[in-house]
């Protein structure tokens, strides 16, 4: 049997795992297509004054209600009643759930360079049956991992952690060395893009914000922890530790080559940017780093996708069959439930490529509510208490960061993430009935209900439109 608990450190790596995945390994090339040095360099301040204030909404909230665990669903429920909880936790659930299967096809797609020529393809993009098979494997094995204890996962975590963040220093520390200003200068505001600073810093916030999904994990994993405290700690060290290597290796990238060039790269892009430094190993280790960092993250991101069900279910959010723990208290019925999803989302994969893109990139802008109920609920929680002006001005920061966040993915995204909501309801319905005996909903819930039934008809009727924008 496995009791032991998660210490700081390994708190502080899930949520560094979490958050740096593939992502990071893309970012100069993802950057560089879109916006300029100035651009890049408002967005990443936007992002990291708006992340600091939702990292330090999950740390007040630890200590002002320490008692709560589940974090995302269980922090929205508590503020905004039990429909807005479930759909932050069918938000994060599902956008974790299919997500992380892109971790696997890009860990595949990353042995392929290792092992396919023009002659001769194993593992391609991830889609053939050498990588469906490999990823099937890892599903499982993984699966065994958590259901053998989340303690155990995590310390596992803890060291590919290291293994990951290591090679990212090395290549800032070989930015400094290398970084040429007249480079840097030549094209800050990229005017060949015919984009204003404002539109270019716009196209840069989902993807600051992508790079920061994860944020969240030590508190989803609350109840797990050692010590209450250690969840709110974890996550400011996480996103400080994050922000401060994502923002190095953007803005060097753009003093060691062109920002044109850089737009053109295959990603990873860190790994061409690498052999312009120190010849043509820097692919070699890129590669092998990032198919380590998918790995660790696919761990993380699946005991968040296990945990999520696991407490909706015990408040009747999610079917009563997932709230199971095993001998080693793990979520072992929600963790069965999560591996089965991801097998699904590998067919897909593999049998649908571009269907399965298409849903991963719906599924990734449902995060965007979950984020803002976070700093809402903490504003709410700190004008109820009465708490210090500087807790109260967190939560309404981080509300107004959400927001943004929300404007600036747009109303197609809003749209199609709406359609994936939908199913979720009808399965809440069901479980909320199952549960109470009866519906239970308050006025302002059914309110919301037919908002979102209305919006749901609307996003239909204009879906070839939306999925061909």
């Amino acid at each position: 049997m496995s009791n032991k608990k998660i210490g700081l450190l390994s708190l502080t790596a899930l949520v560094l795992s979490s958050m740096i995945g593939s992502g990071i390994f893309s970012l100069p090339q993802n950057m560089a297509a879109v916006a300029g040095a100035e651009a890049i360099s408002i967005g990443w301040l936007i992002t990291g004054i708006g992340i600091i204030f939702l990292g330090l909404s999950f740390f007040f909230i630890s200590r002002l209600r320490p008692e709560l665990d589940g974090g995302i669903y269980t922090y929205a429920r508590e503020g905004f009643g039990d429909l807005m909880g479930f759909m932050s936790a069918w938000g994060y659930w599902l956008c974790a759930t299919i997500g992380i299967v892109g971790y696997l096809t890009v860990a595949f797609e990353g042995l392929g360079v290792f092992t396919d020529s023009e002659n001769t393809v194993i593992f391609g993009q991830g889609n053939t049956v050498a990588s469906f098979i490999g990823s099937s494997i890892i599903v499982w094995l993984v699966h065994a991992l958590i259901a053998g204890g989340i303690k155990e996962a995590a310390s596992v975590n803890l060291v590919a952690t290291f293994v990951k963040v290591a090679p990212l220093v090395l290549f800032i520390l070989l930015g400094f060395w290398f970084f040429d200003t007249d480079i840097f200068n030549s094209d800050v505001k990229a005017s060949a893009l015919n984009n204003n600073i404002g539109d270019q810093v716009k196209d840069t916030m989902l993807i600051t914000l992508w790079v920061f999904t994860g944020v969240e994990g030590a508190s989803v994993l609350s109840a797990h922890a050692k010590k209450r405290t250690d969840v709110g700690l974890a996550t400011v060290l996480g996103i400080l530790i994050a922000l401060a290597l994502y923002v190095a290796i953007t803005i060097l990238a753009l003093g060691i080559l062109p920002r044109e060039t850089i737009a053109e790269m295959p990603n990873p892009s860190m790994g061409p940017l690498l052999d312009a430094m120190m010849g043509p190993t820097g692919k070699v280790i890129i590669t092998a780093c990032l198919i380590v960092s998918v790995l660790a993250s696919y761990i993380s991101w699946t005991m968040y996708s296990a945990e999520i069900p696991y407490r909706g279910a015990q408040k009747g959010a999610f079917p009563k069959i997932l709230d199971k723990l095993n001998e080693n208290s793990t979520p072992i019925n929600s963790l069965w439930f999560t591996g089965f999803i991801v097998q699904f989302c590998l067919i897909l994969v593999f049998v649908f490529e571009q269907s399965y893109n298409t849903l991963l990139l719906i599924s990734t802008s449902m995060i965007l509510i979950p984020y803002f109920l976070i700093g809402a609920y903490l504003f709410k929680l700190a004008i109820q208490t009465n708490s210090a002006w500087y807790i109260k001005l967190t939560g309404f920061m981080a509300s107004i960061y959400g927001l943004w966040i929300v404007y600036a993915a747009g109303l197609q995204y809003l749209l199609l993430s709406v359609v994936l909501y939908v199913p979720g309801i009808l399965l809440f319905l069901y479980s909320h009935r199952k549960f109470h005996g009866k519906f239970k909903l308050k006025g302002f819930e059914q309110t919301i209900l037919a908002m979102i039934f209305i919006l749901f008809c609307y996003a239909v009727y204009r879906l070839p439109e939306l999925l061909a924008a």
